[in-house]
């Protein structure tokens, strides 16, 4: 038995997720050793220099990805998790109105999309702390949800709880929430998914978008089934400027869309997600 149930009759929960990382990427011009080394023509400099091809494929995402996907969750009615990396939307406020204004949530993904491992304990609570203050001034509500640029430090879990966070999504290990209290104090585990989020779109060149669709079509349909017996909840991970081009965002529709029509399908954020489990599933002590 799972334990829990979903609301409105509801059997899988579906999570997608909107990565907002551009601006907030390593860049000389704000301090970092060198560019941003995640590029889709996977280009390794040598040499300190700016990237100025690359980060106009990151202002792509603002410019030109943002609107698409937008108006996709917009069309289809799918509520959405932006895991923002704060100075990516205080660099782009209209879009961090536009998300408030359609009714996602918010998650931070770091203050600078950069990797906190490297920070020792004062500098990362520092760090966690500037991307609650900042996401509270650029959306007017704290985020309650966090994900690390993929690795994190023995003090994160700690340091989110500490700072009021009530869900974590650094985890990979389940297709449910669950609790961990491995720090005293329970904090919920929304796990998130890399098989399906688009970045493969990105690092592996002949990875196509319908070969895309396919595998995260092939993935609901499982999970989907699995849910006539207990609740299941699907991470669909995608970002502007990625799933954002032409030639991609109609694979993401259809991706909605397919789900859409499976009744007992609920498009929900993760913090609803983290808030149903929990107010079901006492935290063991």
């Amino acid at each position: 038995m799972a334990g829990f149930k979903w609301p409105n009759g509801a059997r899988l929960a579906v999570s997608v997720v909107v990565n907002v990382e551009e601006g907030a990427e390593e860049n000389i011009r704000d301090g970092d050793r060198g560019p941003e080394p995640v590029d889709e023509l996977q280009v390794v400099l040598s040499k300190p220099v700016r990237n100025y091809g690359n980060e106009t494929n990151y202002q792509y995402g603002i410019r030109a990805g943002a609107p698409r996907v937008l108006r996709v969750l917009e069309q289809t009615k799918a509520k959405a998790t932006f895991t923002a990396a704060a100075l990516a939307l205080e660099r782009a406020p209209g879009l961090a109105r536009k998300i408030v204004a359609g009714g996602h949530e918010v998650c931070a993904h770091g203050y600078r999309w950069s990797h906190q491992h490297r920070l020792d304990e004062a500098g990362e609570r520092e760090f966690i702390q500037k991307a609650v203050d900042s996401i509270t001034m650029t959306c007017g509500v704290r985020p309650f949800g966090w994900l690390s640029r993929y690795l994190l430090t023995d003090n994160t879990r700690r340091l989110l709880i500490e700072q009021g966070f009530s869900y974590h999504m650094d985890d990979y290990s389940d297709d449910v929430p669950f609790w961990d209290t491995s720090h005293g104090k329970p904090i919920v585990i929304v796990p998130y998914a890399l098989d399906t989020n688009d970045m493969k779109l990105w690092m592996a060149p002949a990875y196509t978008p319908d070969q895309w669709l396919e595998y995260v079509t092939d993935t609901f349909d499982e999970l989907y089934a699995e849910s006539a017996e207990s609740p299941k909840m699907m991470s669909v991970g995608v970002h502007l400027r990625i799933i954002g081009r032409p030639g991609r965002i109609g694979q993401f529709r259809a991706f909605i869309e397919h789900a859409a029509r499976h009744p007992g399908v609920w498009f929900a954020t993760r913090k609803e997600i983290a808030d149903c489990y929990a107010a079901q599933v006492p935290a063991p002590k």
